[in-house]
């Protein structure tokens, strides 16, 4: 497994190298340097804000009579996506990690899963939404050719798959973890406990409607804040590109970007995406790769930090676990 996650890095990695010197190295990074280390600072700055909603949404489904603070899920959820964009991880990796952050800030391991399983679907939901919109702008805004035709084609092919395994998800949540935890009784005893708790606290955030769709409705809006996020981009490049066609573009990118979940960073997977987009919304497509550089510039940026910091959480824990162990056997 980990060979084949190599495997895939170095592969994307070669082939976003390949896109950058077809389409002109200078042109790329002439485009992504136009932005000047303040506008760099502004789009950083915006990565945190877009962390803090996330953390939000996530925050949203912990019950009211919990004593954990906002801020503990808006780290967790700033570790989650900055281990899934800088770590050589799957997206799946990042959701572990997230899980792993927030229990070393108190709250517990049910809920911890629990949350995280049904904070992605939430997100999950809110992205299918989300590439619909760029779907319906995409078949508005551009013209219908071969190209255009069969992206939308495939997206809603996508679109239709993840819809299915949203409402999938859902069934399991509400259903399936009961079969779950009376499987691990018969056949895993030692887990059947730790099953059972993370089945009540599913059941428990799902016992709360109003939490769930506030949480939807964070998630929907920091998908659109994404677009924000390039349109900005662009912007400080002196590109003047309609937000109706980011929006598209970020869209159908994110929809392409999930089909490789299993790529590390989507690395070449995002740079192809922009790649192929661009020209279709009339945009250049070396501001396509420039805002793609970009992304990951910031993603470096603000991610090392924050995983640093859970680094050291982590030693934390460790010393202290260390400590009670020690002053156990000297009270023995």
């Amino acid at each position: 497994m980990k060979i084949g996650v190599v495997i895939a890095a170095l592969m994307g990695l070669c082939l976003a190298a390949y896109l950058i010197f077809y389409v002109g190295v200078g042109a790329v990074f002439s485009a992504a340097a136009s932005v000047g280390w303040s506008g760099f600072a502004a789009l950083c700055l915006y990565g945190l804000t877009l962390f803090a909603l996330l953390g939000t949404a996530w925050f949203a489904l912990a019950p009211p009579d919990e004593a954990w603070r906002i801020s503990t899920f808006l780290w967790g959820r700033a570790v989650r996506d900055s281990a899934g964009e800088v770590l050589p991880f799957s997206q799946m990796g990042g959701f572990v990690v997230g899980v792993r952050a927030v229990m070393l800030r108190g709250v517990s391991a049910p809920f911890a899963f629990a949350s995280t399983i049904v904070d992605v679907t939430m997100e999950l939901i809110a992205q299918i939404v989300f590439v619909m919109i760029g779907i319906v702008i995409l078949l508005a805004r551009v013209p219908t050719s071969p190209s255009s035709t069969a992206l939308a084609d495939g997206v809603m092919l996508g679109i239709a798959v993840a819809m299915v395994g949203a409402g999938g998800f859902l069934v399991v949540q509400r259903r399936g973890l009961a079969l779950v935890e009376r499987l691990a009784a018969r056949f895993l005893p030692s887990a059947a406990a730790q099953a059972g708790a993370v089945h009540r606290a599913v059941a428990q955030i799902h016992a709360a409607p109003l939490r769930l769709l506030f949480s939807f409705v964070v998630h929907l809006t920091c998908w659109i804040a994404t677009a924000g996020w390039a349109w900005c981009a662009m912007r400080l490049m002196g590109i003047h590109a309609p937000f109706p066609a980011v929006v598209a573009i970020e869209a159908l990118l994110y929809a392409i970007r999930s089909a490789a979940v299993f790529v590390p960073n989507a690395i070449g997977v995002q740079e192809a995406a922009y790649l192929m987009l661009f020209p279709l919304f009339g945009l250049p497509p070396p501001v396509g790769l420039a805002v793609s550089l970009l992304k990951r510039a910031r993603d470096i940026t603000v991610g090392i930090p924050v995983l640093l910091t859970w680094q050291f959480a982590e030693g934390g824990h460790a010393l202290r676990e260390s400590r009670n162990a020690t002053n156990f056997l000297a009270e023995k």
